[in-house]
Parts: structure tokens; sequence; C-alpha cells
């Protein structure tokens, strides 16, 4: 049989969106109520639900409201924090969400999001603040985020980021889909099974 990777991740590029605030949690990037769907096929539409309405229900000034083309987000510290609910980059992944820059993430939801092949890159204060004064101008520039060098090119300035080790091979080396990567290897899988005493007449 032959080996398959997940697509490689190198690079992510196009209008980014700043959603200011420390300790923005999992609950408020998608409530609760929606987790009872089955699928994630809707999630995208409940990214940041309750935060981009106001008390009659209307769409207010929230930053998802006005850049609905951006793919790039830029965050604050302990951004994923709360719940460590895989809704959450699965909902930022099918707004448009492709990666995410900040000061840091909470690990299980930057693991979440190296799981769909979402990079977490951090950068200092001084840096987060710099990108996002840019994206916040009305004609914001394009942000480039390279996984290989490390940089975020926001129009023609190249800032120095942080990515973590383990997530910065999984995504080079196409092997952030861990699932997809296991369904590649079925028949090694298959043969490991059998040779598992509790797993007699298991079949994969």
């Amino acid at each position: 049989m032959s080996k398959t990777q997940t697509q490689t991740v190198t690079r992510v590029a196009g209008p980014g969106v700043a959603v200011r605030g420390n300790d923005i949690d999992t609950d408020q990037v998608i409530p609760a109520r929606f987790m009872k769907e089955v699928t994630f096929d809707n999630m995208g539409q409940y990214a940041f639900f309750d935060a981009r309405r106001d008390d009659s229900d209307a769409f207010n000034d929230h930053p998802f409201n006005q850049h609905d083309d951006a793919s790039i987000l830029v965050v604050n510290q302990n951004f994923g924090c709360g719940s460590s609910r895989e809704h959450a980059p699965q909902a930022l992944m099918r707004w448009g969400i492709e990666g995410i820059v900040g000061e840091s993430f909470a690990e299980i939801f930057a693991g979440n999001c190296q799981a769909l092949g979402i990079p977490t890159a951090t950068a200092s204060h001084d840096t987060i603040e710099r990108i996002m004064e840019r994206v916040e101008q009305s004609e914001g520039p394009e942000l480039t985020l390279d996984v290989e060098s490390e940089t975020v090119m926001v129009g023609d300035e190249v800032l120095d980021v942080r990515i973590k080790p383990s997530q910065k091979e999984a995504l080079l080396g196409g092997i952030w889909d861990t699932t997809s990567l296991m369904k590649s290897y079925l028949d090694e899988v298959q043969v490991t099974a059998d040779n598992l005493p509790y797993l007699h007449n298991f079949g994969v």
C-alpha cells in the first residue's frame, strides 16, 4: 500500500483580523450551546457568535464583523484558555482562519489547532501590538506567516515570531493530521492489532 502524507503547511497569507484582550476563552470563541451539533460543518457561523452581537441581537463592531475576509487572526495573551473543546479551532478554521499569531496560547488549544494544520505563532507584546495596529488600519496590509523562517511579513515589514519546534516539524513535514496519517498505514495498524491478544479478531 502506498504511503501518503497530509498536506505540508509552509506559510499562510491573507488579510488579518485583530481580536484584542487577554484570556479570551473557548466559550467566547464558540458558545457551548452550539456544541450540541453532531458535525463541525456549521461551526464557522458560530465563531464569536455572542461577542459579535449586541443586546438586540444585531451585529456590532466586533472585528469579525468588520474583517470577514481575514485568514490570519492576531490575539493577545492566553488565547483559547478554558474548556479544551476542539470546536473552537474548528469554528475559526471554518470561518476562514488559517493561521494565528499571538502573545501566548493555551496549550490544548494550540494542539487542537495543530491537528487542523493551523499554525499558532507567538511574539512579544510589542510585536503583537505593532501587527494589531497595522491590521486595524482602514486599508490594512496583507500578512504572511512563514512557518519555516518563523516570521510574519506585515506589508513590507518583517517581524520575528516563534513556533513551537514540535508544531513546526509537524506542519513542515505534513504529519499534523495524525488521523489521516494513521489511515494511510492501515495495513501496518492491522498487523499490530493482530498481534495484540486483547484485540483478537479486531478489524480495522
